[in-house]
């Protein structure tokens, strides 16, 4: 007769101090893995494997590397056995929860004085795209954030902006200054020779009716490319 095979282990076995919620209250979250925070989320397995044994697969299968597991779409993730449409939405709206904490530790400020500033206000926007988009972050005279607007939404490398409609907005809000910012899906943040003649194209226009393009960033996850910081303004 065949011997049966012993089924795997499931969380609810392990030793207490080595469940991942268990180990979390006792020791922090800084006590625990990327897989076990994020079996956190997904709650449970598979029917052969515990969450944090699923979790170690996703992360895997993204070389461990939890930037490239937020580039996934909810298909992508559900190639692995034990996350199904609802756990990889769970994962999606954690990681999109964390870029807007980032976010809005810039509003709370209110004030834009750097480009890396730029970059943590437009990572739940723009950055993970895969697709381009123009957006613009008007200012007052104080750098004090009036609006974000988005301005243009098109291809992995092609963007169509309305310059009248961006500098009428600018005149909306009575803005002394516009940052602007797109994205570069390629991850290539170096500008092109279409976004270095549409920054002047902008430029002239807005400081006709006294609004200053005080930057142009491309961004690209975290890194970004700053047209003040390297002289293109």
């Amino acid at each position: 007769m065949k011997k049966k095979s012993s089924p795997n282990l499931t969380i609810k076995d392990w030793n207490i101090l080595d469940r991942p919620r268990e180990k979390y209250l006792s020791k922090g979250f800084q006590s625990l893995s990327n897989a076990e925070l994020l079996s956190l989320i997904v709650r449970n397995g598979s029917t052969h494997e515990s969450a944090v044994e699923v979790c170690r697969k996703l992360l895997a299968k993204n070389s461990n590397n939890l930037d490239l597991l937020a580039d996934c779409n909810t298909k992508e993730m559900m190639q692995v056995n034990g996350i199904g449409e609802v756990k990889a939405i769970a994962i999606q709206a954690a990681f999109e929860l964390g870029n807007r904490r980032r976010a809005e530790k810039v509003l709370a400020h209110k004030k834009i004085k750097y480009p890396t500033e730029v970059v943590e206000l437009m990572q739940d926007k723009i950055a993970h795209l895969k697709h381009e988009e123009f957006w613009a972050i008007f200012l007052n005279n104080s750098s004090i954030i009036l609006g974000i607007d988005n301005f243009g939404k098109g291809s992995v490398g092609f963007t169509t902006v309305n310059i009248s409609h961006l500098i009428k907005k600018g005149l909306d809000y009575n803005a002394t200054g516009i940052i602007l910012c797109h994205n570069h899906p390629s991850g290539d943040t170096r500008p092109s020779k279409q976004d270095l003649q549409l920054t002047i194209n902008i430029k002239e226009a807005a400081h006709l009716l006294g609004i200053n393009v005080i930057d142009h960033l491309i961004l690209y996850k975290e890194t970004f490319y700053s047209f003040n910081t390297e002289g293109q303004l």
